[in-house]
């Protein structure tokens, strides 16, 4: 959505504007299509996603992507005067607290179906706790 507010914002600037406002070298390599990239203009890969297949690893990963993307929504605001970024940009805001908190949720119900004591000794994922009988 981000990338489309941006389009939206200069896909009608003439070539002297686009070079004022910093966009000369995105320009060149995209027009002003939607080419997702961080500000630093290191583009969007997978490689920024992480998942280790543990379910307690792979929550806490997902809130602090939450939280990444809050902060960044955050940062925008903090630049920007426009009613027709600001709105939607807020409601995304608002959005990856809703998503921080449900992963929130997630957490705390499989950390209460874990042995308290120790539910950092196995990968619930793959690790099956047998239970022991005893033998007579």
């Amino acid at each position: 959505m981000v990338g489309t507010i941006v389009y939206q914002l200069t896909r009608n600037l003439t070539p002297e504007e686009i070079e004022k406002a910093g966009f000369a070298d995105y320009f060149v390599d995209h027009t002003t299509g939607v080419y997702p990239q961080a500000a630093g203009g290191f583009p969007y890969t997978a490689a920024s996603m992480q998942v280790k297949g543990d379910t307690i690893t792979d929550l806490h990963e997902d809130m602090a992507a939450e939280q990444k993307a809050r902060t960044t929504y955050d940062n925008i605001l903090r630049f920007c005067d426009d009613p027709d970024v600001i709105d939607p940009i807020r409601f995304l805001r608002a959005r990856e607290i809703v998503h921080y908190q449900r992963f929130g949720e997630g957490l705390r119900i499989a950390t209460d179906k874990l042995d308290s004591k120790n539910f950092y000794a196995f990968n619930p994922s793959f690790d099956k706790c047998e239970v022991k009988k005893d033998k007579k």
